[in-house]
């Protein structure tokens, strides 16, 4: 009878750990799930000054895969945020105008999920994706294109003027601001569920018991410190709190004017190596360790990093499918592509 009263125990207990008490656990640290009900997911992403419309969604992602917004012709924001890639392009520096390596040796973000940060760019110098859609575009080492190009080609355009005027009222100014806000409302829509959310959201047999003891370790290493949110990640943090990154000196990125960083995302991290600021870690196992001795100054052994790992693959979310558009042609009118 004891035995069976100790099994009964020890039985309860692990249910507890692997249950329950794991999900508060992870809510009490300050994780978040997606919302599953679509109504409580659009009071998250939504504006109400601008709201999201089916209209200036589909004609946000046309913008978006459009290399006419760039100076030559050739790139897009999909180029460096590709959403086939994970929403990031697979490289340590972002590669753009004149084939030229990002200046900073900065490493392309993914877009997914970008809606939650709560600070755009690595430096955070964005508050939210519309404003953050007008740098790129404009950056000389990314598409290098001035406002009034940019604003030239799609005035040129008779079809999609005519969808900015079903988008946005048949008096709508198309300017720079507009064209780079549609591509905004089409970033919000990349939100991408995973099991992660189920499990917080109260199903249980959502994780595995390998991915739960993963997230377990997770949490008591300290990971959930800058990891949390509902993006866990996109909140400003400082860098290199308990010892210096041992890729530093690749480029000469150090941060905001109070050495912060944004924090990536960790949504879908298995599909956006190479992982930190350069890019210059390929091993997602490597990168958990180098960010145990960095910010946490603990050595994370190879065996709890495995586990850590196990549940970093159960963020790995649906995406919403995309089908590529066909894009409106070009006019007589419409400014030839440049490469100087």
């Amino acid at each position: 009878m004891k035995i069976v009263t100790s099994l009964a125990i020890c039985l309860l207990g692990a249910s507890s750990l692997f249950g329950t008490t794991l999900v508060e656990k992870a809510k009490n640290s300050g994780l978040e799930a997606i919302p599953a009900d679509k109504t409580k997911l659009m009071k998250m992403i939504d504006d109400k000054n601008d709201p999201i419309t089916k209209e200036k969604v589909e004609l946000g992602k046309k913008l978006y895969f459009d290399p006419r917004l760039s100076r030559s012709g050739l790139i897009s924001c999909n180029t460096c945020h590709n959403l086939a890639l994970g929403g990031a392009d697979g490289v340590p520096a972002a590669i753009g105008h004149g084939w030229t390596a990002n200046p900073h040796h900065l490493n392309s973000p993914t877009v997914y999920n970008s809606v939650f940060f709560k600070a755009q760019f690595w430096d955070g110098r964005s508050p939210h994706l519309a404003d953050q859609a007008q740098g790129p575009v404009q950056a000389g080492p990314e598409m290098a294109a001035p406002p009034a190009l940019v604003e030239q080609r799609i005035n040129s355009i008779p079809e999609y003027v005519n969808e900015f005027k079903t988008a946005y009222g048949k008096d709508v100014k198309v300017d720079f601001a507009k064209i780079t806000a549609t591509i905004a409302t089409f970033e919000k829509t990349l939100v991408t569920p995973s099991r992660f959310d189920k499990f917080l959201s109260g199903d249980e047999k959502a994780l595995t018991k390998e991915e739960k003891e993963g997230l377990n370790t997770f949490i008591d290493k300290g990971c959930t410190a800058c990891h949390s949110g509902i993006a866990l990640g996109g909140t400003m943090q400082p860098f290199q709190v308990a010892s210096q990154y041992k890729f530093t000196n690749v480029g000469d990125f150090k941060g905001d004017e109070k050495g912060m960083v944004k924090t990536p995302t960790l949504r879908n991290i298995t599909e956006t190596a190479p992982y930190f600021h350069n890019g210059q870690i390929w091993s997602l196992n490597e990168a958990v360790k180098e960010m145990g001795s960095v910010q946490l100054g603990i050595n994370i052994s190879d065996e709890d990093s495995a586990k850590i790992v196990t549940f970093l693959k159960s963020l790995k979310g649906d995406k919403p499918q995309i089908i590529y558009p066909q894009l409106p042609e070009s006019t007589m009118e419409t400014e030839k592509p440049t490469f100087n």
